[in-house]
């Protein structure tokens, strides 16, 4: 299994506040930039900001990173394999496709895999 990308979740109540701390610490400016639902999000460096009301944040905030990989299918072999819990997907979302799983031992993660113009971003 290929993960391309993992990122480290940071979330804040305003992406245009945030980013600029994360730009000089990081040195990049973001690779992608996007809305989902209630939600801003932006990747830079090893970090996901995602941006929001404490209500819209909610239901991520138990999150611990976001993984690209190669492949979402390998993702769901694996998880069921080790017993792991799918909590959310999969789903369409702007970069691509998703699941959110929670591992054996409590870790909860994002799998995604990207579409193509996604993908450009992080090469």
């Amino acid at each position: 299994m290929s993960v391309l990308a993992t990122f480290a979740r940071v979330y804040v109540d305003d992406l245009d506040v945030a980013l600029p701390t994360f730009v000089e610490l990081t040195g990049e400016q973001p690779r992608l930039r996007f809305a989902y639902g209630d939600l801003d999000l932006a990747a830079v460096g090893g970090y996901l900001l995602l941006a929001g009301s404490a209500e819209a944040l909610a239901p991520y905030s138990g999150t611990h990173a976001t993984t690209i990989v190669e492949s979402l299918d390998q993702v769901l072999r694996i998880t069921e394999q080790h017993g792991g819990e799918i909590l959310d997907g999969p789903n369409e979302v702007p970069t691509g496709r998703n699941v959110t799983v929670r591992h054996p031992g409590g870790a909860t993660v994002e799998y995604v895999q990207f579409h193509a113009t996604a993908r450009s971003a992080l090469a």
